[in-house]
């Protein structure tokens, strides 16, 4: 520490050197003078202590400072692992796979990852441990150990089959459907990857959205329980103007196959509207109602209005193999 403080004393001297030598802009002397504020706080030193004064050269000064102990790098990733570490990691994956057989899967992801600890670089490894922290509901831990045993092993296909179970698992079909066909590309012969594959294709099905069940994207179920939408409806509906139309609507008056659907009420129609131009004239008025109450809607709530064409325009898309 004594040579640490005698570096940065020499240093606070060398700034009050350029500081006296009248060379600076203001601008560059105020930020010298902070610098010397700041090294004398953090190494508890001041330019006065001519104790800490350079007796030693300043490079024997910086080269003694900054001198730092070698530190381990027996299980460095860029230290290939000995024979005995290769062997012991083995009987760890095996370990591992006892717990999984078990179903002991915390057990299992401890021992795949000692295993992992003295063999970075096998992707078996990390596949396994995908497979312990799928069963334990750690699907974004074993899509990360697929992540890392793909890149050691680009051609290795159980990565990819248990990339795609994990995948599936968090309702990302689309990504799944990839990760299994890629899986299938490199084993074609794989059952599971098959079944698992059409599974995850219907789910992605099963996602889009219906038309019929919706309005454009919008769920009839997500309007209802949307309270904004509610108020406004009910206000809507306390309108006099509303009350007309709807009133008009239900006793049949709007409707343009009223006059062909009864006789009598065809004859009522007539005589209450002036005959045939009645029924263009009651569509018309609808119509003018619809436009009406469409402006009213956007009047109340225009924020909301927006929100349901946004979403409108968008429509959402509404086993882990044997051990080796």
């Amino acid at each position: 520490m004594a040579d640490t403080k005698r570096l940065a004393f020499s240093i606070i001297q060398f700034l009050h050197d350029q500081l006296s030598s009248g060379s600076l802009s203001s601008d560059a002397q105020e930020s010298l003078e902070v610098a010397i504020q700041c090294l004398e706080t953090a190494f508890g030193i001041s330019v006065e202590d001519q104790s800490l004064a350079v007796s030693p050269s300043l490079p024997e000064i910086f080269a003694s400072a900054t001198k730092q102990t070698p530190q381990n790098k027996t299980n460095s990733p860029s230290c290939s692992p000995s024979e005995e570490q290769l062997a012991e990691a083995e009987s760890l994956k095996t370990d591992g796979n006892d717990q999984m057989k078990v179903e002991n899967f915390s057990a299992a992801v401890e021992f795949y990852s000692k295993a992992i600890q003295l063999n970075p670089q096998n992707a078996v490894y990390y596949c396994n441990r995908a497979a312990a922290y799928s069963k334990l509901g750690n699907y974004a831990g074993a899509v990360q150990d697929c992540e890392q045993a793909i890149g050691i092993d680009p051609n290795y296909s159980k990565a990819y089959g248990r990339m795609g179970l994990a995948l599936a698992s968090l309702n990302k079909y689309s990504e799944a459907v990839s990760y299994y066909k890629k899986a299938l590309e490199l084993d074609p012969d794989n059952d599971t990857y098959k079944a698992n594959l059409q599974i995850a294709e219907q789910k992605m099905k099963e996602a889009q959205p219906s038309p019929a069940g919706g309005l454009g994207g919008v769920e009839l179920a997500g309007l209802l329980s949307n309270p904004g939408f509610m108020n406004m409806a009910s206000n809507l509906m306390n309108n006099p103007q509303v009350q007309q139309l709807m009133s008009g609507m239900m006793s049949g008056a709007y409707s343009p196959m009223a006059g062909a659907t009864s006789p009598g009420a065809g004859a009522a129609a007539a005589a209450g509207a002036g005959g045939a131009g009645a029924g263009a004239s009651d569509i018309s008025g609808l119509i003018q109602a619809g436009q009406q109450m469409a402006q009213q809607m956007q009047q109340q709530n225009p924020e909301l209005i927006e929100q349901l064409r946004s979403q409108m325009r968008s429509r959402p898309p509404s086993s882990a193999g044997d051990e080796h």
